[in-house]
């Protein structure tokens, strides 16, 4: 969103001309590089929260474990990157708009317009070092953890058994101790029963 207002802003009145001139020129002391920069800047930075909104998006169906912390440290590399270059981006935008003369814009238009990129910059700056800690973090949760590790097997592949059988020791201690076998057939007393057995 920022990027947006930053490149939007300068497209819309980053530029003026004097009312002797026909030419348009940057409303940041008259210089081009200083426009170029801020547009530029702005649509790159736009184009990279989307490509990476798309990779957060598709981050948990990435199965490989290199890819998964290329990914994320790709995130941190890019993330303190643009911060940097809206660092110098705030501080060029700036000092080219303390330098312009009052003479080159009598009528003050578009001032409202610079100091919005130049503010809009200045957050950028934030958001892109918060992106990048967060980035950082995201790393060393994944370090700790099993998510980067070579030996990590995603659970939906492991074909063995998911559990450990279960065992409880009261039953284990009745298995092995108090089991008795039941008593032959002939230990019973017979005559006392009024049985008797018949051989043949």
């Amino acid at each position: 969103v920022f990027s947006i207002v930053v490149f939007g802003s300068i497209v819309n009145e980053g530029y003026m001309n004097r009312m002797d001139e026909l030419e348009e020129h940057c409303i940041f002391n008259r210089n081009h590089n200083a426009c170029n920069y801020g547009i530029t800047v702005g649509v790159l930075a736009f184009l990279s929260c989307l490509l990476y909104l798309a990779l957060d998006a598709y981050f948990p169906q990435i199965s490989s474990v290199k890819d998964r912390k290329k990914a994320v440290l790709s995130d941190i590399g890019v993330s303190a990157f643009w911060a940097f270059l809206w660092f110098v981006g705030f501080c060029f935008l700036t000092n080219q708009w303390q330098a312009t003369k009052p003479e080159d814009n009598p009528l003050n238009e578009g001032g409202d317009a610079a100091r919005a990129a130049i503010t809009f910059s200045f957050f950028s700056i934030f958001t892109w070092v918060g992106q990048a800690f967060l980035a950082y973090q995201r790393f060393q949760l994944g370090a700790n953890s099993a998510l980067f590790s070579q030996d990590y097997m995603d659970p939906s592949q492991d074909s063995g058994m998911p559990y450990a059988p279960y065992t409880n020791e009261e039953d284990a201690t009745d298995a092995v101790g108090t089991y008795q076998q039941p008593p032959p057939a002939d230990a019973f007393d017979t005559e006392t029963q009024g049985y008797q057995t018949q051989n043949y």
